[in-house]
């Protein structure tokens, strides 16, 4: 499939692009990707104790997406998504657990693969989650020059770890969770901004920064599991060190998004970089409900309603994307890869199941085609899943359980259940989720797994 992939692709740079694509340059990408930040913990989307000024600067310079959503309700299902366009239902990676140690195979197509066929140079920081270091999975076997950070995903729970994995090495920090002198996450922001200062100018590239701010540490690390340098600059807010703590992790996240923004325009990119900011699934549940992370969402991360799966979404690429603008489209992570393939002008694999979004991202209408599917805890007590088709939102919560439905352009909280007012649109949405997923022999549902985390920090020595 790779090998029939790349040779299209190679056959259709020989041409011209055709279609809405072929009015718009060839972009530099940077998608730039926090890990359990909530709808609500942003200002351009109603944060109002946390300040988050270089975001909001982006919003007010392009686009912010209000019905924009992760492939899953949590990391490593959400990133499959992202990285192949496929939904939850089929994607490589459905849960966090159980856990293996490579989930992408080499019949993977990514979106580092389909840009590398169109010539970008193709860099990514923070966390992987779809492949361990020597596994087929790990991010130089699929389509990335370089990577840089964790490609285990509990191995990025440890904010001041011992190790950092490095293209096919590591970068070794000895003793570091004793010195706590290297904060890996400054790390992840060094390292971007040294792949951004090395871009030449007649090849795009493409920066992935999956940062993992700002989600919650090892306890190993820290008490209230949120291992930061320092709580500045609210370290003399009356609010309880935990908050202070989660506060600073969106304040250094934000800091360091403006850091890679001003370079981009410093290096002259302005006009031709595409930098997208999102999050990975919704926030926690833990966070102090005065920051009402999830804003008017209901539930959080590993939830399937909105607050588990809407996220913020905002792109800026001045003089393409118009500035100050919101948009209602409805957007989803599978649609980044066929997005990136139209900008670049080469071909999405076949049988995905995004669609481009080109035309939303300039400020044009787009209708969603489709549905969109996600599903949770498949070796887990029970097993849910969800549907968003047209305005309608279905949720069933366990396979024998009736589904909920909910009428999103009325009820953004999903507080009213409508189903016994439209059953017609049930039966429509239960017929989806019967189809949509097709069954795994990694996700046995019903099957609940008892293993534990295949990485775990040595401190033994």
């Amino acid at each position: 499939m790779r090998i029939a992939l790349a040779i299209a692709m190679i056959c259709l740079s020989c041409f011209s692009t055709t279609g809405k694509a072929s009015d718009v340059r060839t972009p530099n990408i940077v998608f730039i990707m926090a890990d359990d930040l909530g709808y609500g913990d942003l200002g351009c989307y109603g944060q109002k104790l946390i300040q988050t000024p270089h975001i909001d600067r982006l919003a007010t310079e392009g686009i912010r997406f209000t019905q924009a959503y992760a492939g899953g309700p949590v990391c490593a299902a959400s990133r499959a998504v992202l990285m192949t366009g496929l939904h939850n239902g089929h994607a490589p990676a459905r849960d966090n657990v159980p856990h293996y140690s490579s989930y992408l195979q080499d019949e993977d197509v990514t979106i580092a693969e389909v840009l590398k066929q169109a010539g970008y140079r193709c860099g990514g920081v923070g966390k992987w989650s779809l492949g361990d270091a020597g596994t087929v999975g790990r991010a130089t076997n699929q389509g990335f020059d370089t990577w840089f950070g964790y490609l285990n995903q509990d191995h990025a729970h440890y904010y001041f770890t011992d190790y950092l994995d490095d293209d096919e090495g590591r970068l070794e920090l000895p003793d570091n969770h004793k010195s706590r002198s290297s904060y890996s996450h400054d790390l992840l922001t060094e390292r971007a901004l040294k792949f951004i200062r090395e871009a030449k100018q007649d090849t795009p590239f493409f920066l992935y920064a999956a940062y993992t701010l700002p989600h919650f540490s090892s306890k190993d690390e820290d008490e209230h599991g949120l291992a930061v340098p320092s709580t500045e600059p609210y370290s003399n807010r009356d609010w309880d060190e935990r908050s202070k703590k989660y506060a600073a992790m969106v304040h250094m996240l934000d800091r360091d998004v403006g850091r890679i923004v001003d370079l981009i325009d410093k290096r002259g990119l302005r006009e031709n970089t595409l930098v997208i900011v999102t999050s990975d699934n919704g926030g926690h549940a833990t966070v102090w409900k005065d920051f009402n992370t999830s804003g008017p969402l209901r539930g959080y991360k590993r939830d399937l309603t909105e607050g588990g799966i809407r996220v913020p979404f905002i792109a800026r690429w001045p003089e393409t994307i118009p500035a100050n603008e919101t948009s209602n489209a409805v957007i989803a992570f599978q649609d980044m890869l066929p997005t990136f393939a139209e900008l670049a002008g080469v071909e999405a694999p076949d049988e995905i199941d995004g669609q481009s979004i080109v035309e939303a991202l300039t400020g044009e209408p787009m209708q969603r085609a489709g549905y969109l599917y996600w599903d949770y805890g498949h070796c887990r007590p029970r097993y849910d899943q969800a549907v968003r088709w047209k305005n309608w939102k279905g949720i069933r919560l366990g396979r024998s359980s009736d589904i909920q439905l909910y009428d999103l352009n009325e009820d953004i909280g999903e507080e009213h259940d409508v189903a016994t007012s439209h059953p017609d649109i049930v039966e429509r949405i239960s017929e989806i989720m019967a189809s949509a997923p097709r069954p795994s022999e990694q996700y046995p549902i019903g099957t609940i797994y008892r293993g534990k985390p295949i990485w775990k920090a040595d401190h033994s020595k």
